[in-house]
């Protein structure tokens, strides 16, 4: 097989890591044409155990990449517009961008980052006036994307302190979510920090603006014929050098 397309996932892409944060490394890949000529489908992921070197990598072939790109897939999504890319920018991930522009649900994004905030709330339990710094963040990074969406109506960047600088924030949230992540770059995963009643508040208001808001989004869908050109135009390339492309 080959990568297409390579990039950082978790929190080192999201610009708050800890010391110990893992590489999350995720990959779209393609097969050999014949692989796809087949009566019976044959598995279409690739996963790697977490390793030694804290390297946690995991890819998708190009064929269930673009079926959930055309479903709008929120995780696809926030791969290729990763400030991290490790290979095909400039191909595969170039391509993608440009048809998410077009055509990518802003209400599908909108019900993922609200689902997302509210699973990493429920599991940041309160221990005693304390929190998980990593599951605070969780919790407030979907949040500030949704402000995004509503405030810009474009999709929004992948990197926190890039999100940040591009909504509206009163000057005691941005200096209580300076603190967290100041907090954040020191202290390993599990670390724990005092609760904020200001960010409390504050992710109680976004999120209520954030219910409102998907109500009155309409759907969109992907342009199926753009996404099979560029599916064989991908497969039948020759050249497995066409991949890689570096930033």
């Amino acid at each position: 097989m080959r990568v297409l397309y390579a990039a950082e996932s978790g929190s080192r892409a999201w610009g708050f890591p800890s010391p110990d944060s893992d590489f999350d490394v995720r990959f779209v890949y393609a097969h050999p044409p014949d692989w796809y000529l087949s009566v019976m489908e044959h598995r279409d992921v690739i996963e790697t155990p977490l390793d030694d070197l804290g390297l946690d990598v995991s890819g998708w072939d190009l064929r269930k990449a673009l079926r959930l790109f055309l479903k709008s897939n929120p995780a696809l999504y926030e791969w290729l517009v990763s400030p991290i890319v490790y290979c095909g920018n400039r191909g595969l991930g170039q391509e993608l961008r440009a048809l998410a522009e077009q055509g990518f649900s802003r209400r599908a994004l909108a019900e993922h980052y609200l689902k997302i905030s509210e699973t990493k709330k429920r599991k940041s339990q309160d221990q005693g006036g304390m929190v998980g710094v990593k599951k605070y963040l969780y919790t407030l990074r979907p949040l500030f994307a949704l402000c995004w969406l509503r405030e810009h109506e474009t999709l929004p960047p992948m990197a926190l302190p890039e999100i940040v600088e591009g909504i509206a924030l009163s000057a005691e949230v941005r200096r209580a979510l300076e603190e967290l992540l100041e907090v954040k770059s020191r202290t390993k995963e599990q670390g724990l920090v005092p609760r904020s009643p200001l960010l409390d508040r504050w992710i109680g208001q976004a999120t209520e603006q954030g219910e409102e808001f998907v109500k009155g989004l309409p759907s969109r869908k992907l342009p199926l014929e753009d996404l099979d050109a560029l599916f064989r135009r991908q497969v039948m390339a020759e050249s497995p050098s066409q991949t890689g492309d570096r930033d």
